[in-house]
């Protein structure tokens, strides 16, 4: 059974830092190519980032330059790092395998 748990999310202030994880189990995580999903209150499902097997990584523009998403296959763990975050990145963040498995989100919520 395909299993990703989210977490590290939080309430922080514009400018600040957050590091997501999810735990991954039930598949082949190394081969994977893993992503990041967010969406915001009355909003549809935004794609954020994604790292695959050989950890080539790419990003939506609105977080290019600020997140970073990185992978420890010895871990089966996907990260998030979110750099400079501004109000309008409040979301319930996913991490999706590439069967569409989600985890049930974890939420980052960037207001002063």
């Amino acid at each position: 059974e395909v299993q990703l748990v989210e977490s590290g999310g939080g309430l922080v202030q514009p400018g600040g830092s957050l590091r997501l994880s999810c735990a991954a189990s039930g598949f082949t995580f190394s081969s994977a190519t893993m992503m990041w999903f967010r969406q915001a209150p009355g909003e549809g499902l935004e794609w954020v980032s994604s790292i695959n097997s050989i950890d080539s990584t790419y990003y939506a523009d609105s977080v290019k330059g600020r997140f970073t998403i990185s992978r420890d296959n010895a871990k089966n763990t996907l990260y998030l790092q979110m750099n400079s975050l501004k109000p309008e990145d409040t979301a319930v963040y996913y991490c999706s395998n590439p069967g569409g498995s989600r985890g049930q989100g974890t939420q980052v919520t960037v207001s002063s």
